[in-house]
């Protein structure tokens, strides 16, 4: 069982208000099919996923699509960027060949994945945005995701980047869907009060699971920022994220997080 050492206070274990982790699948049920494919997420909504989370990218003709890595060696193109290809192009491509035993699937469209899942889930848009890419690209991803989004909102959809140029964008378009900034492995508590304090309108932080501990808590708490994390390599990391009372745990390891998560 879980053995975290650390000195809670009262205040510490009632950090989250809704006292509640919702369990976001992680490109959906990726233990059972491709990741971001239609498959995964609709197994995801079978294990009764809370929310899903996802990735945008954009290819050479501006389409906004789903899909993760930075080369696509899982669709047998390993020097090569989705923005390499038009979307015509990727549409010949089978999504799913790296996955046995599963249909073929083509490219998802971030508008058919909103359309097809906001009113079944609670959705994470990932939105992508590399050292090869111009500013340009990143504003148009933030166009696209906000206008099919909608003006109708009840920050049931959230978007978080790496990119802060993504986000920043996003807020100067007076969006009310809430923007949260994805930390990588090397941070320190330092450097998430800095972006916090230079970047005001983020309503949160998305960390990775080992870099959770009570101070940053309390911190993020105490700044009414949202918490969401990742990382769970381990029963054990799942059980952290809990212990925290974190907003969204997104996680490949749905089953364990969702039995652990209502032990």
């Amino acid at each position: 069982e879980f053995q975290f050492i650390v000195n809670f206070t009262e205040k510490a274990m009632m950090i989250n208000h809704e006292n509640h982790s919702y369990i976001y699948a992680h490109r959906g049920a990726t233990k059972y099919a491709a990741e971001n494919t239609r498959l995964a997420f609709n197994k995801a909504l079978k294990q009764k996923a809370e929310g899903i989370e996802t990735d945008v990218q954009l290819t050479k003709d501006k389409v906004p699509i789903i899909y993760h890595d930075r080369l696509m060696e899982q669709l047998g193109y390993p020097s090569n960027h989705i923005c390499d290809f038009t979307f015509t192009q990727l549409e010949q491509l089978n999504f799913s060949s790296y996955c046995q035993s599963v249909d073929a699937e083509g490219p998802i469209t971030l508008k058919e994945f909103i359309n097809s899942y906001r009113n079944k889930s609670r959705l994470l848009i990932e939105i992508k945005h590399r050292a090869w890419e111009d500013t340009s690209s990143a504003q148009i991803k933030i166009r696209q995701c906000l206008d099919i989004i909608g003006k109708t909102q009840n920050n049931d959809i959230v978007i978080s980047s790496f990119s802060i140029i993504c986000l920043e964008y996003a807020h100067q378009l007076s969006t009310q869907i809430p923007l949260i900034y994805n930390f990588r492995d090397a941070h320190s508590f330092f450097d998430v009060k800095n972006i916090l304090a230079r970047y005001s309108f983020l309503n949160g932080v998305c960390l990775p699971i080992h870099t959770l501990d009570t101070s940053l808590m309390h911190f993020l708490r105490n700044a009414n920022k949202l918490v969401l994390t990742y990382g769970d390599k381990t029963h054990r990391d799942i059980n952290k994220a809990l212990y925290f009372k974190v907003d969204m745990l997104i996680t490949d390891d749905l089953e364990t997080a969702l039995k652990k998560r209502g032990e």
